[in-house]
């Protein structure tokens, strides 16, 4: 189904100067795009303004799980694209193909880094030029951003300096092949000083200091990679952030971090920075009087396996929720996109019953049934 399709069901608004009150809302829909590989479906999520736009425009591109990426779960960077609606942006998060549910398949260049971005720019180029051909898109005012080896796709893509793209946003960008006797930090660098050598689109970038894949000495050293051979970045090295900085841009708590830096250099670019849409605050469980969230013999259905992963649980920063089935079955899931629903979706496959939340961040939200 393509976006066209999707629209359809959408009431038009007149585009207002003033606040706008908006539900967030995320659609699902099959991207038809042409690559040089032949024609893909992609999974792709889609969070649009109220409105008829056009709108200015986010590609927002994934990173890649280690295993086969068809097994690989649908990215949505729900945190970081609220804060993008709210500024009256339309965000397409793009499933590359074979990744999750896209057709196709993924192409794995091995060590030669510089081709595996560049092939998975393709898929960027054919996301923007169906885009750019919808009514809704501001083909003037595009921003492609990437987590991950999403950040490598994205900086891949920007050699390709597509009129409309005013800027790049590279969140802890690369990737790390352990397939065979592959020198990838070596490749990486490499791969990085070619893609600025013929971008001259400017980018945005982020490194943490604690990230679990890419250390600061090889960020600073991608950096200057990319820029001695004339690409345009300003690298923001964030220290570091919770457990893993490298998942920094998927957290609702790295906002705080990555916005800042973010707005200063879309008004370098021209983009928009101003909320002109106030969006519904997220719903959730209230607090219930079961039980202190530390009290670990308060939790129902649980056997010792599972009292243990309750307290492992309480150690993991927020967000996060933990579910159970009266049958004895659990899971729990940290930041990261939409951890209740994650936890409840995990606690169903291993369970095979439906589950209930327990706890959501530092609240028992659990009421016995009666």
């Amino acid at each position: 189904m393509g976006i066209a399709a999707v629209l359809l069901g959408t009431a038009y608004m007149q585009p207002v100067m003033a606040m706008t009150d908006a539900r967030f809302t995320e659609q699902l829909v099959r991207l038809p795009i042409r690559t040089p590989a032949g024609n893909v479906e992609l999974e792709t999520t889609l969070y649009l303004p109220p409105g008829e736009g056009p709108f200015p425009v986010l590609v927002m591109n994934h990173g890649k799980a280690r295993g086969n990426p068809r097994d690989q779960e649908r990215d949505r960077f729900i945190a970081l694209s609220r804060e993008f609606v709210k500024r009256g942006y339309a965000v397409v998060v793009p499933m590359r193909a074979g990744f999750a549910h896209s057709s196709g398949r993924y192409v794995d260049d091995g060590c030669n880094l510089t081709a595996n971005g560049q092939s998975q720019a393709n898929d960027v180029q054919g996301v923007l030029d169906y885009l750019v051909r919808q009514p809704w898109v501001d083909r003037s005012r595009l921003l492609v951003a990437g987590q991950s080896h999403g950040g490598l796709t994205t900086l891949a893509f920007g050699v390709r300096n597509m009129p409309g793209v005013r800027g790049l946003i590279n969140f802890a960008g690369g990737l790390r092949t352990d397939s065979g006797p592959c020198e990838w930090k070596n490749a990486l660098v490499n791969a990085f000083a070619e893609y600025g050598a013929k971008a001259r689109i400017p980018s945005l970038w982020f490194y943490g200091a604690n990230d679990s894949y890419f250390s600061p000495a090889l960020a600073a050293a991608l950096h200057e990679a990319f820029v001695n051979a004339g690409g345009l970045a300003r690298l923001v090295a964030f220290g570091s952030f919770k457990q893993d900085a490298h998942s920094m841009s998927g957290s609702r708590d790295g906002v705080r971090i990555w916005w800042p830096e973010t707005e200063r250099f879309l008004k370098q670019i021209g983009m928009p920075t101003e909320e002109v849409i106030s969006l519904e605050a997220e719903t959730r469980l209230p607090k219930s009087s079961h039980a202190a969230i530390d009290n670990i013999d308060a939790v129902p259905y649980l056997q010792q396996q599972g009292r243990e992963q309750y307290k492992v649980f309480l150690g993991k920063p927020t967000p996060r929720a933990f579910a159970l089935s009266s049958g004895g079955g659990w899971s729990w899931a940290e930041d990261g996109d939409d951890p209740v629903a994650r936890a409840l979706a995990s606690c169903a496959r291993s369970s095979g019953q439906q589950c209930r939340l327990y706890a959501i961040d530092d609240d028992v939200v659990w009421t016995p049934t009666r």
